[in-house]
Formats: structure tokens, C-alpha cells, sequence
């Protein structure tokens, strides 16, 4: 029987699909006998509860008075190399390669050549900081130095090679969802709050940045809404939520627009949803599409970076070109419409996200790209996902 691992995982605890991912995937790991040590500043905000072969190292920073900025960069290299001697770690999954994997590097140099290292890329440590010249050679370099790499989507492997000329092997790994927790929800009660008996219900759930283009998931609601009697729910926080605010209370759809603001449980609010909308002009997946999918909700989106690799065009959802919100609404419109087309959609949605996307899946590729880099032989059974 193959021995289970003691890993070390660094991600951004906060909210965000690479935390998300990096959380859910040590859950998930644990579960199946392995050691998870999650080294970050913050107890990662999707940890919750008390869980088996879990624990939670903080970083902390030396706030010496002779720095101007604290150090955090180096205060997780060391807090990494600590952790991994003390615990006997047998290797560190850092997500993100800046600082993260730069961090994994130095921690490797004090722990040991026996420490491995895995980096996940998810996308924007390729399709905004790789863009700067000025980190693009520490960039490199971390990808280089990790034992393995691995990326979100097709799209982000070749921004990576095209963008730091990476000719390593770079594993595609794609994003999941726990079909435990994301699955259609009977939430009669939570839609009466937001939307009447003939009404449909729109969202959008993201970090309001202006690569989100939340602007146009407006102006595709105030389209549908012409011809369909619809809500529309925005999901979350950031630096355009007031300009949305403004231009939703100059366009008069301010009694048909509802701001939830963070939420933690968003299985239960998706749920409720007819419709996500994804009009990004840059997204290297898309986990908010794909956990709509597994709740059994069609996306309508942009053609934009991984979105294609998750959303079927014509089978899960609808892509349009970047900015092109009248063709983005005319399909939002053609699916609330008919009732027959929508319940197709709905059931492809199920089925794909339960059978290319579900938790084994994806948690079995990374075990076996954990037991390839330490050099063990393993035998990880392909999970049949239904």
C-alpha cells in the first residue's frame, strides 16, 4: 500500500478561486489519510471547522523598525523551511508562483534537497505579472525551479510558454468543484426574497476588478430585462462596485439589482440563480462557472482565456466575443425563453461538471503528480465520476 504524504500547501487565504481551490484540494487530501499543513498569514477562509490530518501554521512578520515594508516574502520562506523539518514534510504545493513558489524555492534551499516542491499556476501571476518586465526573469524562475508544475486550463499553459519562453513539462490541471457541496438546491424560501413567481434571476459573482467588466453584466441585465421579467444579484466586493452602483442607480434598474456582497456558502445563493453571467476579458478558468454548472446553472460568458475549456458553447452555455453584450443578452434571452432548450442546458451542465470536473477526479491527478516528483511508485485508481 502506497504510504500517504505530508504536504505543505501556501495559497492566498482570502477570497479567491485560487484559495478556494487550494483549500478545498487539502480538505480533500486529508480525507484520503494524507498529512496537510497549511502555511499562510491567515487560517484560509474555506478551512472552517475542525478537520482530521489538518493543521495551520501562521506566518508571522518581523516588523523590525529598520524595514520599510515588512518582509513577508521571507518570513514564509523561513516559516516553509520550518515546517517542513519540524514535520518531516515531504513536499510544499505552493499556488502562485509570485511570491509563493519564489518562497518554496528558498524554503528548499534551507530544508533540503529532499524537500520537493509542486507550483500551481492560476492566472494572474502569468496574465498580469509575467506582463511586467520587471519580474518576468523571478517569475521564470520559480516555475523553473519547481520539481513539477501545474496550470488551470490550456490557455493559461500557453500564455505561460509564450509569455517566460517555458519549455518544461507543464501538467493541466483543471479546477474542480465537491459535488458534495455544490448540487441543485431546493431554496424556494432564499428566491422569494429576490425575485417574484414569473421572475428569472441573473448573477454575477466575482471580485468586481475591471478585468470582470462587471459594467457590462449590467448592460446585458438591462437588456434581458426588456423582454424577460427578471432580478438581477451581484455576488461580492471590490474596487468597481461603486461605479456599478452609480450606473445602476443613472440607468434606473436599481430596484432590480441586489448586492449580497461576500459570501461564504455561495452553493446555496447560486442555486437560486437562472443564469451566471461571466463577461471577463480575462479569466484563465472560471470557477464561478463551473460551480454554477455543477448546480445546474447555464453561464452566459465571454470568449475569453479558459472559458471555452469549461463552458461547451451551445450545450452548457453561450460565449460571445469579449464586450459584445447585445449578443451575450439575445442568448441569455433565447434560453429563459424556452423552457425546453433551458432544462437541455441545465442537464448537460450536471453532467459535466459531475464527469470532467468533480473532486476525485482532480484530487487523484495531484496525487499523482505528488508520488511522480518524490520518485515512489503508486497506484491511484481512476475515479469513476457520475
Amino acid at each position: 500500500m502506497t504510504r500517504p504524504l505530508k504536504i505543505g500547501i501556501t495559497c492566498y487565504p482570502t477570497l479567491g478561486g485560487s484559495g478556494v481551490v487550494a483549500t478545498e484540494l487539502g480538505k480533500l487530501l486529508a480525507e484520503k489519510g494524507h498529512e496537510i499543513h497549511f502555511i499562510t498569514h491567515s487560517v484560509p477562509f474555506r478551512l472552517g471547522q475542525f478537520h482530521k490530518n489538518i493543521f495551520y501554521h501562521e506566518v508571522e512578520v518581523n516588523d523590525y523598525y529598520v524595514f520599510r515594508y515588512p518582509p513577508y516574502d521571507l518570513s514564509l520562506a523561513s516559516k516553509m523551511a520550518q515546517v517542513a523539518k519540524m514535520q518531516q514534510l515531504d513536499l510544499l504545493h505552493v499556488h502562485y508562483a509570485v511570491p509563493h513558489a519564489i518562497c518554496a524555492f528558498l524554503a528548499k534551499q534551507m530544508a533540503g534537497d529532499g524537500l520537493r516542491t509542486v507550483t500551481t499556476l492560476h492566472g494572474t501571476d502569468i496574465t498580469v505579472l509575467a506582463q511586467d518586465e520587471t519580474l518576468k526573469d523571478l517569475i521564470r524562475l520559480a516555475i523553473n525551479s519547481s520539481d513539477a508544475v501545474t496550470a488551470v486550463s490550456n490557455d493559461l499553459i500557453s500564455e505561460t510558454r509564450e509569455l517566460l519562453d517555458i519549455v518544461k513539462p507543464i501538467d493541466l490541471t483543471y479546477n474542480f468543484v465537491d459535488k458534495r457541496i455544490y448540487y441543485p438546491r431546493s431554496c424556494a424560501s432564499l428566491r422569494n426574497d429576490y425575485a417574484g413567481p414569473e421572475e428569472k434571476i441573473l448573477m454575477h459573482i466575482s471580485n468586481f476588478r475591471p478585468v470582470k467588466r462587471v459594467s457590462d453584466v449590467v448592460d446585458i441585465f438591462a437588456k434581458v430585462a426588456e423582454h424577460v421579467p427578471s432580478q438581477l444579484l451581484l455576488v461580492g466586493e471590490g474596487p468597481d462596485l461603486p461605479k456599478v452602483q452609480h450606473k445602476i442607480r443613472s440607468m434606473g434598474l436599481e430596484h432590480r439589482v441586489h448586492f449580497l456582497g461576500k459570501q461564504d456558502d455561495v452553493a446555496h445563493v447560486i442555486s437560486i440563480a437562472d443564469l451566471m453571467l461571466l463577461p471577463s476579458e480575462k479569466e484563465s478558468f472560471g470557477l464561478v462557472a463551473l460551480e454554477a454548472m455543477a448546480c445546474g446553472v447555464p453561464t452566459i460568458g465571454s470568449q475569453a482565456g479558459g472559458i471555452p475549456e469549461l463552458v461547451t458553447h451551445g450545450e452548457t452555455g453561450y460565449l460571445s466575443p469579449i464586450g459584445d453584450t447585445d449578443d451575450m443578452a439575445e442568448n441569455a434571452i433565447r434560453l429563459l425563453q424556452n423552457e425546453r432548450l433551458y432544462e437541455q442546458f441545465r442537464d448537460a451542465c450536471l453532467k459535466r461538471a459531475r464527469t470532467q470536473f468533480c473532486n476525485d477526479l482532480i484530487t487523484a491527478e495531484y496525487e499523482r503528480i505528488y508520488y511522480r516528483v518524490l520518485g515512489i511508485e503508486a497506484h491511484i485508481p481512476q475515479p469513476v465520476c457520475d
